[in-house]
């Protein structure tokens, strides 16, 4: 599926209704360049699942938990791992297979710990139909 988005709040919208129809268990991996809207995507999401904590990128922490009216939301930010081991430390099977949702940036720098069924999201600028376009692909 392609969805185009020409504002930022468009962006939020698809985030927030993907995280309103979440179920326990998904887990989604979003990739995209720096810049692209990973962020304000995963706000939606988390607004979806009824999650009013402001949520920002773990970048630091590697993955940061919330817990949302629905479902446990579990937001991971991969852009620092170094190697896969890091995840194993912080023991990324519980949140995989946990009771929540996860939802992971930068994901395909952990390809080989992802589960074969999972919800790929791929967010791509494209310049020459604005500055605000994002082409977001959900497979």
């Amino acid at each position: 599926m392609i969805i185009e988005s020409f504002h930022a709040e468009d962006t939020f919208q698809l985030g927030f209704t993907l995280g309103k129809n979440a179920k326990k268990g998904e887990i989604y991996c979003l990739n995209g360049d720096l810049g692209v809207g990973k962020t304000v995507f995963t706000q939606g999401f988390a607004k979806g699942l009824g999650i009013d904590d402001v949520v920002n990128s773990p970048t630091f922490t590697i993955v940061q938990e919330y817990q949302g009216n629905r479902l446990p939301f579990y937001h991971f930010d991969v852009y620092r791992i170094s190697d896969v081991e890091e995840m194993e430390e912080i023991g990324y099977e519980d949140y995989f297979y946990g009771d929540g949702v996860c939802l992971i940036e930068w994901a395909k720098l952990i390809e080989e710990l992802l589960p074969k069924e999972r919800i790929n999201i791929i967010i791509k600028k494209d310049l020459d139909k604005g500055f605000d376009y994002r082409k977001v692909i959900i497979d």
